[in-house]
């Protein structure tokens, strides 16, 4: 996901993580404490942010990644790799991780939803999102965060809804 697109999207708690992601990649310096005897010390390990969770219609959990770092955590490290998983095709955006195997049509599109919601593809109609089982998803190797590649996906088409973001969010 681009910076720009990180922090459109972003709560003021996924801007910690932005940062940390902006100084691994060099683009920001990281401030260290200097020790009255001259030896410089760094700052403590960041503790990353959670993906923030919604509540399908139906109770189902589905969890969006707002920065390359918790997409990383969603896409690549959860255990069971049966979920659903989502993203808007060919453009910036959210990785999206519905807690079901077998989602009713309901909550694969509420979730495909959040995924053009929180993508560059916010004010925009008729968005493509990807999906398929969170297994199939590579990594290549040296890969930066949040990026990975897949074949074998499904696309279903929604048009972002602001007020149903809100409604899932508060449905916890």
């Amino acid at each position: 996901m681009q910076i720009q697109t990180q922090l459109a999207v972003a709560s003021p708690k996924d801007v910690a993580d932005i940062k940390v992601e902006l100084i691994d990649q060099g683009y920001l310096r990281e401030k260290t404490k200097v020790k009255t005897k001259g030896k410089q010390t760094r700052k403590p390990k960041h503790v990353m942010g959670q993906p923030d969770r919604f509540t399908a219609t139906d109770g189902t959990l589905i969890e969006v990644g707002k920065n390359n770092l918790q997409n990383d955590q969603l896409s690549m490290k959860k255990t069971n790799r049966q979920r659903i998983w989502l993203h808007v095709q060919k453009l910036p955006g959210s990785h999206v991780l519905i807690d079901s195997d077998h989602p009713s049509e309901q909550t694969l599109k509420e979730a495909a939803e959040l995924a053009a919601y929180f993508s560059k593809a916010r004010d925009s109609a008729n968005v493509p999102v990807d999906y398929l089982p969170a297994g199939k998803l590579r990594k290549p190797n040296g890969a930066k965060p949040g990026f990975v590649i897949f074949e074998g996906q499904q696309t279903i088409y929604v048009t972002p809804d602001p007020t149903l973001v809100q409604k899932l969010k508060k449905a916890k």
